[in-house]
Formats: structure tokens, C-alpha cells, sequence
């Protein structure tokens, strides 16, 4: 898959891999991430991915934390990009994007036909509003009833698969 360097527009080749226990240090709260990802990966049936390139392979650019053992669908715990990633003066582009087709992608090979779900919980309700509109104008999400979970149906993840993984 490939992710866009903002500055050059170029895209980049990257890797997600599977963390394995003690092989890698993740991204805590404190190297500037919002989530603390060794405290969490050690949850019952998570399973921690990092997207990383070829080019910077000692820089996490993303990380991703699912649950394949879910009756239905794939649910996507915690998905983050690096600090770095954020905002106007972002290093990549596309690194979310790759990290949730790859999880939906994990739905298809995980026999749930392609489901993902996960949950979008802010501080604040305006917050959480103002996210469950990016995944789902951006990533195919759909909000179930007035609960703060969403799912991205098969049809959403093939499209996000084909644009991002591809």
C-alpha cells in the first residue's frame, strides 16, 4: 500500500505488520499519541498492527488495535495516526485510510463478510458528532440508532479496501 507524502505529493510505500508481544516499542500518550497502545494491545483477542515505510521503518506512522474473535464483524478498538500526521503541517496523508481498509479487510479473511465496527467516544458530544461525520463521509461508516458505535458494511469496506490498499 502506499501513503502520500504531503510535502513532495509522492507516495510512499508502507507496511502494516503485526505486533508481536516485547518485539516493538508502541506509541504511548507519552510520545504525543492519544492512546496509551502497550496498555491497550493487551486486551483478550486484540491484535496490534503498526503501518510504517519503507523509507523511516524505526517511525510508527499509524497503529491499530482490532478484536477478529467478535460473533459479527471485526470490531477496530483503537486506530490513531502519529502526532506527526495531524494537521496542516502533517508528514503523511492516507495513513487512517490504509488502517481501516486493513481492517476491513481482516472482516473478509475473519469470516464476518467484511463488517467493521468500533465505537467513537470523545469528551465532548460535539466532538463525537463532528468524528462520526468524517467516517462516514470519508470512510463509509454508519451510525447504528442514536448509539456513539459505528459499522462499515461490505460493500463500504470493498470500496476502502480498493482505494487504500490497492
Amino acid at each position: 500500500m502506499k501513503i502520500l507524502e504531503v510535502k513532495t505529493n509522492l507516495e510512499t510505500k508502507s507496511i502494516i505488520s503485526l505486533v508481536t508481544k516485547n518485539k516493538a516499542k508502541l506509541p504511548s500518550i507519552n510520545d504525543g499519541w492519544r492512546f496509551n497502545f502497550s496498555k491497550h494491545s493487551t486486551g483478550k483477542d486484540y491484535e496490534t498492527y503498526i503501518l510504517k515505510t519503507d523509507k523511516t521503518p524505526e517511525i510508527i506512522e499509524g497503529c491499530l488495535i482490532i478484536n477478529t474473535k467478535t460473533p459479527f464483524q471485526v470490531y477496530m478498538a483503537f486506530v490513531e495516526v502519529a502526532p506527526h500526521n495531524k494537521g496542516n503541517e502533517k508528514k503523511y496523508d492516507r495513513v487512517a485510510g490504509c488502517l481501516i481498509a486493513f481492517a476491513c479487510r481482516q472482516s473478509f479473511i475473519n469470516d464476518k463478510e467484511g463488517y467493521l465496527a468500533f465505537d467513537v467516544l470523545e469528551d465532548k458530544k460535539e466532538n463525537e458528532l463532528r468524528l462520526m461525520k468524517l467516517y462516514s463521509q470519508k470512510y463509509n461508516g454508519v451510525r447504528l440508532d442514536n448509539s456513539t458505535t459505528m459499522i462499515i458494511l461490505p460493500k463500504g469496506s470493498e470500496k476502502l479496501i480498493n482505494e487504500f490498499l490497492k
